[in-house]
């Protein structure tokens, strides 16, 4: 496995591992999101600069916004729960309440 692999996929699994054990806050859930989007986004731009392939050229930039799209509604759903329940721990909210 070369190195580029190894980084990215390591970084892959931090955001992956930080995503799964780290799911006190809404906000550090949407930080571990953003990480592996990011990570993804890399790795899809050198895979089309490796491959010198214009065909794959608006992949990156179309992950890249749909990126953004989610990065905006996850902090809409964080200023509406903080708003609503007080807080952005993710054991406070409970889909039963009203």
């Amino acid at each position: 496995m070369s190195l580029i692999k190894f980084v990215f996929s390591s970084m892959y699994m931090m955001g992956l591992a930080g995503l799964t054990f780290n799911r006190k806050h809404l906000l550090s859930a949407l930080l571990c999101l953003e990480g592996i989007m990011l990570t993804l986004f890399l790795a899809l731009s050198l895979w089309t600069l490796q491959f010198n392939s214009m065909n794959f050229a608006a992949l990156p930039l179309l992950l890249l916004a749909f990126s953004a799209c989610e990065a905006s509604a996850g902090l809409a759903l964080l200023v509406a729960t903080t708003r609503t329940h007080g807080s952005d721990r993710l054991l406070t909210l409970n889909l039963l309440q009203c």
